[in-house]
């Protein structure tokens, strides 16, 4: 069910930005950005500077890296809208949508890199369970994963937790194929800011 909030739910200058923004760029601003300038306070600004540190902040994994991590997260909860959006982004910033789309269809066989591979399965797994064990950190680090890989991946995963459970709360709406291109172009160039 889709909360009306992410429709009327704003001020006046705030709607005044989001009519500019469609008509300066041609797309509708997706509902993941219109959440974070509701209640900024409490939620926006914050949210928005975890996620830009967890997906563009400095790490050994790339942002095309990164990308697939938060649509693999989000595939794992089901969050349509957060996959799309996602997938749309880490094809691009690799550029290599079979790669993208074998990671998400069979993380086995893909043609992916055992450091990422381990680190999807891990994530995974924290994400159906809710924990993982020691264990599982020495099967990461054995594929050559370092420590600090695995904190920068782990926020990816606590930033796109957080935003698939609000995505399906709220009811996200999906975008057309265009308007996802769009956004995963504005997110490569200007991040989650």
């Amino acid at each position: 069910m889709r909360l009306d909030l992410l429709n009327h739910g704003y001020r006046p200058g705030t709607k005044l930005l989001f009519a500019l923004i469609r008509a300066f760029s041609g797309h509708p601003l997706p509902d993941a950005a219109k959440l974070v300038f509701y209640r900024p306070g409490f939620y926006g600004a914050r949210a928005k500077t975890f996620t830009h540190e967890a997906m563009r902040g400095p790490s050994a994994w790339s942002i095309g890296d990164r990308e697939l991590m938060a649509a693999y997260v989000s595939k794992v909860n089901e969050s349509a809208f957060c996959v799309a959006a996602h997938t749309a982004t880490a094809e691009q910033a690799y550029p290599d949508s079979a790669k993208v789309q074998a990671a998400l269809t069979d993380l086995d066989s893909a043609p992916i890199g055992e450091p990422l591979r381990a680190t999807l399965h891990m994530l995974g797994k924290l994400t159906r369970q809710g924990t993982i064990g020691a264990e599982d950190m020495r099967d990461v680090l054995a594929a050559g994963v370092t420590p600090e890989q695995v904190e920068d991946a782990l926020a990816v995963c606590a930033a796109f937790n957080v935003t698939d459970r609000l995505a399906d709360a709220f009811g996200f709406e999906l975008l057309s194929p265009e308007d996802l291109e769009a956004g995963a172009n504005y997110l490569l160039k200007r991040g989650y800011r």
